[in-house]
């Protein structure tokens, strides 16, 4: 992840490193990802990985629903 000031300071920094864009979105939503993607915490016995499925249907509830957030299977 990366943080920027705006849209056009993501498309310069893209084209001076000859990289392709990714997806921008908002910080808010971005912490509103890692609040949901980080719970339940890691180091509790119960805590398991999410199956792609399960990712893809936290992703859709958050609103993240493009091309970018289908993961491979």
């Amino acid at each position: 992840m990366l943080l920027f000031w705006s849209e056009e300071h993501v498309g310069k920094w893209c084209n001076d490193w000859n990289l392709r864009r990714g997806e921008v979105i908002p910080l808010e939503r971005c912490n509103r990802l890692a609040q949901a993607w980080y719970s339940p915490d890691r180091r509790e016995p119960e805590w398991r990985r999410r199956t792609v499925d399960e990712a893809e249907a936290l992703f859709s509830e958050l609103g993240l629903t493009s091309e970018f957030w289908h993961l491979p299977r």
